[in-house]
């Protein structure tokens, strides 16, 4: 389980480098991120690059992921 930013950046037809000019960052700041721990901040940056909500970003299994920094597992529940 994990994050899957770049599946994210691909189902919305984007590419790295759009997200990361959206983001205001270099392609290779996008990427370091990407490969790294990227913190919430940064994640909800991407996620408002891409367009997508951020709960797009992590593999899902069923309605749970696993969180990035603390490795629980965390229930995904769309705002009402």
């Amino acid at each position: 389980m994990g994050l899957n930013i770049r599946k994210a950046i691909a189902d919305k037809q984007l590419t790295s480098k759009e997200v990361a000019e959206r983001m205001g960052i270099s392609a290779v700041g996008l990427s370091q991120h990407i490969n790294g721990n990227p913190s919430v901040e940064v994640l909800t940056r991407i996620a408002a690059a891409i367009g997508c909500d951020i709960s797009d970003l992590f593999d899902k299994v069923d309605n749970t992921t696993i969180c990035p920094h603390c490795g629980k597992p965390v229930e995904l529940k769309k705002a009402d």
